[in-house]
């Protein structure tokens, strides 16, 4: 069974820092593209960051220049490092990882719980 559990989430004032870190765990043979998804309230789900197995990074528009995605493939993790945060970044932050977790399975999409993030004075 994989789990993945997000961590870093908090308040903080407009224009701090936030590191999120999300461990996948359980019967995992490879972990393909890992992500971050953002939703604020009222809003839909928005893909905020992705990096590949090789490190190859994407992100959001409203995102690129304060956010870095990062993984640790020796320890199933991912990272946002998120800087410059403005109200509008307040949301809960989701981590996502294609999973294979045998080697007979096909690959899966994997969710975690999520994690608060408030931006705000």
């Amino acid at each position: 069974q994989v789990q993945l559990v997000e961590s870093g989430g908090g308040l903080v004032q407009p224009g701090g820092s936030l590191r999120l870190s999300c461990a996948a765990s359980g019967s995992i043979v490879s972990i393909n593209a890992m992500a971050w998804y953002r939703q604020a309230p009222g809003k839909q789900r928005e893909l905020v960051a992705t990096v590949t197995s090789g490190g190859s990074t994407n992100y959001a528009d409203s995102v690129k220049g304060r956010f870095t995605i990062s993984r640790d493939n020796a320890k199933n993790t991912v990272y946002l490092q998120m800087n410059s945060l403005q109200p509008e970044d307040t949301a809960v932050y989701y981590c996502n990882a294609a999973i294979q977790a045998t080697r007979w399975s096909s690959i899966y999409a994997y969710w975690g719980q999520g994690t608060q993030v408030t931006v705000s004075s």
